[in-house]
């Protein structure tokens, strides 16, 4: 970078989810009504059991009437994937640009993760379309990155900023996690089918001395761990993978990410107030508390995130981020992202308040 070019800056963040809100217990009512003949005495207890766990109360899922998951077909799927993704998707974009008062006409690139639904072309296109984007817009799909995936994300969108200052870039993280549903006597699915909601983020950025300054971000992979969390193809459909020693996995890789952005500047975990950490589960996050020394007051919005929309893997650290600007960061003060996932990978992300 140039010497005085000011670095990208997150400009604004908005959030969304679909309307149909599900407490815990309606979702495990759910699940007791349909596949209490179909698993085992032992699956049905360990439903209530995660069912009943305090760390969240409800989620939301983009569908009218939860019976559709009930051997849905895979088509009809990924048209629910498409249609809620591009929904949620141009709601979290024109709320994010309303906040700085943009206009569809200034954005000139678009950078959109997913890792719950494939189609090709990508959701990139449909936004160009329904959002009314210039032709020329400049585009990009991103999949694969599971719940880690809007800081590489972030990383790609920051690196389309125009120089001259004409034009933002959005950066998009959308899931439709409920478009992965699958069911059975496995407690990966279990666990997956209590923790997981569906919702979209967007970001804008710029090249403007306003909003959170980009300063550095970072990536570990461990990919000999890739088994523990990934998405797996059974009969041509998706199904969550989650291992009992995640929490453990987790910690080391994602506070080696964490390192990773904070030494270069001089800093420690103890001059970092404010800390935006992905919502993995109660355990993940218990981890992820003791590995880095924060407070509960750190993770308090990581842990409200988790209560009111659980685990909507991508976009789910940027509605941290956002619940952690609206009770305000104050100018000059600090500020981590943290996101982790599939690979097994951890980013993230130093941002330092303008």
């Amino acid at each position: 970078m140039k010497d005085g070019q000011v670095k990208p800056h997150i400009a604004s963040i908005a959030v969304a989810v679909p309307p149909y809100r599900a407490s815990q217990k309606e979702a495990e009512a759910f699940f007791t009504r349909h596949y209490a003949g179909r698993l085992s005495s032992r699956s049905l207890s360990l439903i209530h059991k995660v069912f009943s766990h305090p760390s969240i109360g409800q989620r939301f899922f983009a569908f009218e009437d939860p019976d559709c998951l009930v051997d849905e077909d895979p088509d009809e799927r990924i048209a629910r994937f498409s249609h809620w993704a591009v929904e949620l998707s141009s709601r979290a974009v024109l709320e994010a640009l309303e906040k700085v008062s943009l206009g569809i006409e200034e954005v000139s690139a678009l950078v959109v993760n997913t890792c719950t639904g494939y189609i090709c072309p990508g959701i990139s296109t449909y936004l160009i379309e329904s959002l009314g984007l210039s032709r020329r817009t400049r585009v990009y799909d991103l999949v694969g990155s599971g719940c880690g995936g809007a800081i590489p994300n972030l990383e790609v969108a920051s690196s389309q900023i125009p120089a001259d200052g004409k034009g933002v870039v959005l950066s998009v993280s959308v899931e439709i996690c409920s478009a992965t549903f699958q069911m059975g006597d496995d407690l990966s699915l279990i666990i997956s089918n209590a923790l997981f909601g569906d919702g979209a983020s967007a970001a804008v950025l710029w090249n403007r001395p306003q909003g959170l300054e980009l300063v550095a971000t970072s990536s570990r992979y461990a990919p000999e761990h890739r088994d523990n969390i990934r998405y797996v193809h059974k009969n041509g459909q998706l199904y969550n993978r989650l291992s009992t020693v995640l929490p453990r996995l987790v910690k080391r890789t994602a506070a080696d990410a964490v390192g990773d952005v904070l030494s270069p500047q001089g800093l420690s975990v103890a001059d970092i107030r404010n800390w935006a950490l992905h919502t993995g589960g109660d355990k993940v996050i218990n981890e992820m508390q003791k590995e880095l020394g924060l407070s509960h007051a750190q993770l308090e919005a990581t842990r409200r995130v988790l209560t009111d929309y659980g685990n909507m893997s991508s976009p789910t650290v940027w509605f941290v981020l956002d619940s952690l600007l609206d009770a305000g960061i104050g100018e000059g003060e600090w500020c981590v992202m943290a996101a982790f996932g599939a690979g097994l990978s951890a980013h993230a992300c130093l941002l330092k308040k303008s």
